[in-house]
C-alpha cells in the first residue's frame, strides 16, 4: 500500500473506519471516522490505526534511508496528524465501547496498551487535532501523541475529560503511567482522573493538557495541525526521535506492560486470534 492515493482501512471493509493520506512531502495524516465520534473499538484499533501507523513508518523509513545514503540533509523528515471525522466538528474521540471492552479481559494488554506505545515511542513527531470533545480513552489516546491543537470552543462547546469516575470504570496500569509521564501537575492530575472535571480548551491550554487553540471548525484545527507537523517534521531527520522517546517515558512504557492479564487456555487462544 502507498499513500500516493487514500487509503481507507480496515482493508476490504464496506465502511471503512480511518482515511490515511499525505497532504504533504512531509506529513502524513490519520482520519478517524468510526462514526461522528469515532469510538475506540477493535476493529478501528487492530484493523485500521495499527496498520496505518505500519504504512506511514515503513513510507518514512524508506525516504529516510534513501536520503542517509544519498547524504540528502534537506529529507528524511516526517510527522503525522490524525484527526477526527471532518465531516463535523462536535467529536474527536468519545472513548471506548465500553460495553464491549469490559467484556474482554485481554482488552488492555493485547489491543490497546501497544497501540498507546507505539504511539507514544512513534518515530517521527505526532499531532493531534482535536476538533470537539475528547473524552476517557480519547482522551488517553490523544496524551500518547507529541502535540495536541484544539478547538476553541467558539463556534460549539468542546470539552477534555477522564469522566471514569462518574461512571464507575476503574482505571487500568497504563492510563495512570501515562498521565503521570505526560500530566506533571498533581493538582491537574488529581482534577483529571479523580473530579472527572470537564476542561475547557482555555482550560486544558492553561493546564498545559493542550498545545494550541485555533478558532474556527475541523478544517481550520485540521490546516493549524498541519502546519505545526510540517514545522516538526525536520525533528524526525537524524532518525533518533522515537529513540529518545522510548528513554523518556521508559516508565510510562514498563509501566504499561503491568496491566494485569487473566490467562485461561480460552483467553490465550483469543489473544493468540487477536494478535495474528
Amino acid at each position: 500500500m502507498s499513500t500516493a492515493q487514500p487509503i481507507r482501512l480496515p482493508a476490504g471493509a464496506p465502511t471503512p473506519l480511518l482515511t490515511l493520506t499525505r497532504p504533504k512531502h512531509t506529513v502524513w495524516q490519520i482520519e478517524l471516522h468510526n462514526g461522528a465520534d469515532s469510538r475506540l473499538t477493535r476493529d478501528l484499533v487492530e484493523g485500521a490505526l495499527k496498520p496505518a501507523l505500519n504504512i506511514v513508518e515503513r513510507e518514512w523509513r524508506a525516504g529516510w534511508r534513501a536520503a542517509v545514503a544519498s547524504k540528502a540533509k534537506d529529507e528524511g523528515a516526517g510527522a503525522l496528524v490524525i484527526v477526527g471525522n471532518r465531516a463535523q466538528d462536535k467529536f474527536f474521540c468519545n472513548g471506548f465501547d465500553y460495553q464491549s471492552v469490559i467484556s474482554d479481559p485481554n482488552w488492555f494488554a493485547v489491543t490497546f496498551d501497544p497501540l498507546l506505545v507505539r504511539l507514544l515511542t512513534f518515530p517521527i513527531p505526532t499531532v493531534v487535532a482535536i476538533n470537539g470533545h475528547c473524552f476517557a480513552a480519547g482522551f488517553i489516546f490523544s496524551l500518547a501523541c507529541d502535540y495536541r491543537v484544539m478547538t476553541d470552543g467558539s463556534k460549539r462547546n468542546s470539552w477534555v475529560c477522564m469522566n471514569e469516575v462518574h461512571f464507575g470504570a476503574p482505571w487500568p496500569t497504563s492510563f495512570a503511567y501515562l498521565l503521570r509521564g505526560k500530566v506533571t501537575r498533581s493538582t491537574i492530575r488529581r482534577k483529571l482522573a479523580l473530579e472527572g472535571h470537564r476542561f475547557t480548551p482555555k482550560e486544558a491550554l492553561d493546564a498545559e493538557i493542550v498545545d494550541e487553540l485555533v478558532g474556527g471548525k475541523t478544517e481550520d484545527v485540521l490546516a493549524r495541525a498541519l502546519a505545526l507537523a510540517e514545522s516538526k517534521a525536520p525533528l524526525a531527520q537524524q532518525g533518533v526521535w522515537g529513540l529518545i522517546k522510548t528513554e523518556v517515558y521508559r516508565d510510562v512504557v514498563e509501566g504499561g506492560e503491568r496491566d494485569v492479564r487473566t490467562v485461561t487456555l480460552a483467553m490465550h487462544d483469543a489473544a493468540a486470534k487477536a494478535r495474528l
